[in-house]
C-alpha cells in the first residue's frame, strides 16, 4: 500500500490545505473539489465521518506532497445538505455552478446521492460517493463512481450469515419505506434468504424520524422469529433494539452498514449485544495498512473513524491518484481542469477526461480494501461482519464477492 496516502512520485505537487464552506468560484491556479453530506440532521455522523476522511485525505496531500497536484492548488468545498434530498441537489448545484468544481465526493445516504447526481451527470462533473451501497445510484449516468460495495451484494452477505452461520430459518424484516437504501437491502437480503430455503414470516415498515416502533415490534413478536433483519440507519437501529428488548424479544437483531457510527451503540447500549451487522472495515484487523490509517485518523481527530470516514479517504486518494494521472497522460486536459468557466467545452472535455481516468482505478489499495472499479463504476471488494459483543463492535466473518 502506498506511504501515508501519497499519490505517484511524478506529480509536481505545492498545495492548499483544508475544506472550507462556501468559499468563491475556482481561480485559474488551483483545483477545486466539492463535498457534501449530512453534517446536521437525522444521521449526522455520515456527514462528519464524511469530511473528516476527506480532510485526513488533504491533509496528507499536504504533508507527503506539499498538497499541489500538476503545480495547481487543490481545495476542497464543503457543504452540509442537513441529510434532506432536496437540499442535497441545492448545494451540488452550488458546488458545479459557483465553486466550478472539477469533481464532487458524497453523499453517503443513497437517497440523496439519488438525488444530486443527476446534477453532476448533466453537468458533466464526476462525482464519487464513498458509500451509497443503493445499485441505482452509478446507475445515473457514467460521471458517477462509488467506493463501496453494493446492496445485492450486501444482502446476500447477510442472508448467507444468518442462514449458514447462525442456522437460522424463520427471520423478520423491519424496513425503513422512505429510505431507498432500507428498501432495496430488505429486498437483497430477502430474494438471498429465501433462494437459499429460509422463510420471511413476516414483514413490518416505519418511516424516518419514527420513534415508537412498538406496534410493528409486537407484530413481530407474535410470528415468533428467530431474528429480525433491521436494514435501517443507525438512529432507527438503536432505538428499536431497545424497544424489542422491552417488549421481551430476545433475538438476534441483523442489519447492514447504515448501522456504522460511533452512536450507535450509545443509543442502542446493551440491547445491541449479540446483533450483527456488514460492514466495509473492522477495527480489530490487524492490516497493517488499516490500523496505520487508525492511528492517524486518531491522533488528529481524536477518536476513531468509523467505516464512513475510511471510505471517504479512500475516495479522495482516488481522485487525487486520477487528476495525477490526467496531468501525466494528457497535460492539456489537465489544464483544461483549471479553467474558471464551468461548462464551456473545454472544461466539459477534460472533466470528461477525468472521468475515464477514474474509471480505470484497478487494485487500489484502499483502507477499506483494494478497489478495483468494474464496468458499472462500483467497487468490488470484500465485506465484513461485525459482531457486538459486551457493547463493543468484534469481528465476525469476512465475506468475499
Amino acid at each position: 500500500m502506498m506511504s501515508r496516502g501519497r499519490i505517484p512520485a511524478i506529480l509536481t505537487l505545492v498545495t492548499l490545505l483544508g475544506l472550507t464552506a462556501g468559499c468563491g468560484g475556482a481561480k485559474n491556479d488551483e483545483l477545486v473539489i466539492g463535498e457534501y453530506g449530512s453534517l446536521t440532521g437525522n444521521d449526522a455522523t455520515f456527514g462528519g465521518s464524511t469530511r473528516d476522511g476527506v480532510e485526513l485525505a488533504m491533509a496528507e496531500l499536504q504533508e507527503s506532497d506539499q498538497g499541489m497536484i500538476g503545480g495547481a492548488k487543490v481545495r476542497v468545498v464543503s457543504e452540509d445538505d442537513r441529510g434532506l434530498p432536496e437540499e442535497a441537489v441545492t448545494v451540488v448545484k452550488k458546488l458545479v455552478n459557483q465553486d466550478r468544481v472539477i469533481a464532487v465526493i458524497g453523499e453517503v445516504a443513497s437517497s440523496r446521492s439519488l438525488a444530486a447526481a443527476p446534477v453532476c451527470q448533466e453537468n458533466g462533473v464526476p462525482m464519487i460517493t464513498p458509500s451509497s451501497t443503493n445499485p441505482k445510484v452509478t446507475q445515473v449516468g457514467d460521471h458517477i463512481f462509488r467506493m463501496c460495495f453494493i446492496d445485492p451484494f450486501q444482502g446476500t452477505v447477510m442472508a448467507r450469515f444468518a442462514y449458514e452461520n447462525l442456522n437460522l430459518r424463520k427471520v423478520a424484516v423491519l424496513k425503513d419505506v422512505r429510505n431507498e437504501y432500507s428498501v432495496g437491502l430488505a429486498e437483497f437480503f430477502t430474494e438471498a434468504f429465501l433462494k437459499m430455503g429460509g422463510q420471511v414470516v413476516v414483514e413490518q415498515a416505519f418511516s424516518a424520524g419514527d420513534q415508537d416502533f412498538r406496534a410493528q415490534l409486537t407484530s413481530i413478536k407474535a410470528k415468533k422469529p428467530e431474528a429480525i433483519f433491521l436494514p435501517s440507519y443507525y438512529t432507527e437501529a438503536g432505538l428499536i433494539a431497545r424497544q424489542a428488548r422491552e417488549l421481551g424479544i430476545t433475538v438476534p437483531l441483523l442489519g447492514g452498514d447504515g448501522w456504522e457510527s460511533e452512536q450507535l451503540i450509545e443509543i442502542g447500549g446493551k440491547a445491541l449485544n449479540g446483533a450483527y451487522y456488514s460492514n466495509h472495515f473492522a477495527v480489530d484487523n490487524p492490516d497493517p495498512a488499516l490500523q496505520s490509517f487508525l492511528q492517524r485518523y486518531k491522533a488528529k481527530f481524536g477518536k476513531e473513524p468509523d467505516a464512513i470516514g475510511g471510505l471517504a479517504y479512500d475516495a479522495a486518494r482516488v481522485l487525487f491518484t486520477a487528476m495525477g494521472k490526467l496531468h501525466e497522460q494528457d497535460p492539456q486536459a489537465f489544464s483544461g481542469l483549471l479553467s474558471s468557466k464551468a461548462g464551456t467545452p473545454e472544461r466539459r472535455e477534460a472533466t470528461r477526461k477525468l472521468r475515464d481516468v477514474i474509471a480505470t482505478t484497478t487494485g487500489f489499495p484502499g483502507v477499506t480494501g483494494t478497489i478495483t472499479l468494474d464496468e458499472n463504476r462500483n467497487a468490488s471488494k470484500a465485506a465484513v461482519v461485525l459482531a457486538i459483543k459486551d457493547e463493543k463492535k468484534v469481528f465476525s466473518a469476512v465475506v468475499n464477492p
